[in-house]
């Protein structure tokens, strides 16, 4: 399939990548808050500005529920293709994964060759997303709430729609389901344009105002030499001892922190963009040269993230791609002027903007000179001459007057779940269909609940599946006949909406009944262990292990139910000194299982508890790869450290912050 029209291009493309594999989902429901780092409590939000401190507090996120965690992916590596989108004209070569978060992998500048992203060589997950699994390099779109989407790794619908200029542009759009959103990304790269249009638009179609989050996220090259630059004297710095305070631009601490190795440990950099200046961030080289992001002023945020010098920044970029490849820092705009902030939007109303990457070249003597603002202001007058400012808001109403068309050839398919939410709310939402077609067998009992407002039966003895929560599935789901099944999702439902009573009520009447008893037990073992009760927890976790090795069929649901549960059984039974269950749990795991990196260490953990302490070390010592470490995560050095006095391995070493006095 090749289309053309007036120099631009749009093609189906196959991108070969080593890469990990994503494995299953994670089928227990994601009861515990998010593990977020970007958090402030009240006492941090005292003496920020007020507009800031109050979105700061608006609507965080309180759980992760509807949707799922992954945590199935491994770090063994082999060739695999993915279906890629190109768009090109004489400028740019544009690659898109729509399979994966409609992520731009690269972005080729032709006349030079140049590559303007970082493109990461390999397809490497980590903890990253709000969910689990995310990947470094190019350009993501991130939505939801504070942090990498949980659409990191999954897939979008796409399709070609009418270009504002008579030629065609590449539809993405999906519901967020987060926050019960949907939202577009359009690509247009117009006739001899030197820079990519981006049209974003986030819809409410609810009768309730949602909190919306919505950050750009590229990567960049980290050269030795480059600098970023953005029209700012000022910057909230937040780094993972997790404190928000501004300071100035560029120096800080006797270091230039626009050049990103010259901060030792991993921070981010929001930088404060006067009202009223046009917004824009950029990373050039040490000859002046690379990639610049400008928008429409509605996208005011910006922000530097870089990983710093330290041996934990270095080790985690290892780590999410391959030894030998250089680093990156990431350049990022965003609705608000911290990523600790969610924005209202109210009901019926829409938040669209038209964002810009491309090319820049600027003097090198002034953008590397001891003046700031002859720095930036050679920067911005790079930009002004290559994409003026009114060009941009021209764009913009041009791609106004395309959002809402109808989308043509289908490239790629999301999931059902906005299907379902159409189907069943009557929206109307033109520019993104979500049509029945696209249903599949995660919303087919969901569907059977809306229609006849009974919960089906499965049809084959599996794991749970999805639970929606949202308040018009929660009332369904509290009308309908109160079988075992039914009970396990109303008590889940309750529990996002904050009432752990009814939850905890719901589940035990389920228990009552329930030919399957592990779901409910591992939900009343997490409310028991947030409670406090750690006894109680423990005794539950060591039923529901009990119950669910009995029950399991062995394939892929079910080996991911054990892994899943397996952990937290054993987690829960060592922090409550359980020490012979938690053997007992070890020894009833598959062989496979213990193999793991996550089960290495806790039979790091286990062998230490009994004393063994020597064993413990020789699982350090022989080696493991944990690949759900956490992001801010100091599990490995916290259990090191009791081990031994000795340095942590460089392999272990993924610490983000410095270290305590």
């Amino acid at each position: 399939m090749f289309h053309s029209f007036m120099a631009t291009t749009v093609r189906r493309a196959l991108l070969t990548l080593p890469a990990a594999p994503l494995g299953p989902e994670n089928p227990l429901p994601a009861l515990r808050a998010p593990a977020e780092v970007h958090v402030l409590d009240e006492r941090a939000r005292r003496g920020l500005p007020r507009d800031m401190a109050r979105q700061i507090g608006y609507e965080p996120l309180r759980s992760l529920l509807p949707v799922r965690i992954r945590d199935g992916y491994r770090r063994d590596r082999r060739k695999r293709d993915f279906e890629a989108v190109v768009i090109e004209n004489a400028h740019l070569r544009v690659t898109v994964l729509p399979g994966l978060g409609g992520r731009i992998h690269s972005l080729v500048h032709l006349p030079s060759g140049r590559e303007l992203l970082y493109r990461n060589p390999v397809f490497q997950p980590a903890n990253f997303a709000l969910n689990g699994a995310w990947f470094s390099g190019g350009v993501e779109w991130n939505t939801g709430a504070t942090g990498h989407t949980t659409l990191s790794c999954a897939p979008l619908h796409a399709a070609l729609v009418p270009a504002p200029d008579g030629g065609e542009m590449v539809r993405l759009w999906e519901w967020e389901r987060l926050r019960d959103l949907p939202f577009q990304v359009d690509l247009w790269l117009p006739q001899d344009s030197e820079f990519l249009y981006v049209g974003v638009r986030v819809r409410n179609p609810h009768e309730r105002p949602a909190p919306v989050y919505w950050w750009s996220n590229t990567a960049v090259p980290d050269d030795p030499g480059s600098r970023v630059l953005a029209p700012a004297d000022e910057a909230w710095h937040f780094g993972y001892e997790r404190s928000l305070r501004r300071i100035p631009v560029p120096e800080w601490e006797d270091a230039d922190r626009t050049y990103p190795p010259r901060s030792t440990h991993p921070a981010d950099y929001f930088y404060e963009v006067p009202d009223g200046v046009r917004p824009w961030i950029a990373a050039l080289d040490a000859e002046g040269r690379g990639l610049v992001q400008t928008s429409t002023g509605l996208l005011r945020g910006r922000k530097l993230f870089t990983w710093g010098s330290g041996d934990g920044g270095r080790r985690w970029q290892e780590w999410l791609t391959e030894p030998g490849t250089g680093g990156y820092a990431e350049i990022q705009a965003g609705l608000a002027r911290t990523q600790l902030e969610h924005v209202r939007l109210e009901p019926g109303a829409e938040f669209d903007w038209l964002e810009a990457y491309g090319p820049l070249d600027a003097d090198p003597a002034a953008v590397h000179g001891p003046d700031w603002a002859a720095a930036r202001g050679a920067a911005a007058a790079a930009l002004d001459a290559a994409l003026p400012a009114e060009r941009v808001e021209e764009a913009y109403a041009a791609w106004r007057r395309s959002a809402d068309e109808t989308p043509g050839e289908r490239l790629a398919t999301g999931s059902g779940w906005g299907a379902l939410e159409v189907l069943c709310g009557g929206f109307k939402l033109p520019g993104t269909p979500f049509p029945e077609s696209t249903l599949e067998e995660a919303q087919a009992p969901w569907l059977e609940l809306w229609r006849t407002g009974v919960f089906p039966a499965p049809r084959r003895v599996a794991p749970p599946g999805d639970t929606l929560v949202a308040p018009h599935w929660r009332d369904m789901l509290e009308t309908a006949p109160a079988d075992p099944l039914t009970e396990y999702h109303l008590g889940v439902a309750q529990w996002h909406a904050g009432d752990v009573a009814q939850a905890v009520r719901s589940w035990e009447r389920g228990l009552a009944l329930a030919p399957s008893r592990w779901p409910l037990l591992r939900c009343l073992a997490v409310a028991d262990a947030l409670a406090g009760d750690a006894e109680r927890a423990a005794d539950r976790y060591t039923e529901a292990f009990d119950d669910l090795a009995q029950e399991s069929r062995g394939a892929e649901p079910w080996l991911a139910a054990e892994s899943a549960l397996g952990r937290e059984a054993l987690a829960a039974l060592l922090a409550a000194g359980r020490l012979t269950e938690a053997r007992s749990v070890w020894d009833r795991l598959r062989p496979a299982l213990r193999e793991h990196g996550r089960f290495r260490l806790l039979a790091a953990r286990l062998l230490a508890a009994e004393g063994h302490l020597g064993a413990a070390r020789r699982v350090f010592e022989d080696g493991f790869e944990v690949p759900d470490l956490r992001e801010g995560e100091e599990t490995l050095e916290q259990i090191w450290s009791t081990l031994t006095d000795r340095p942590l391995p460089p392999a272990y070493d993924f610490r983000m912050r410095p270290k305590s006095p």
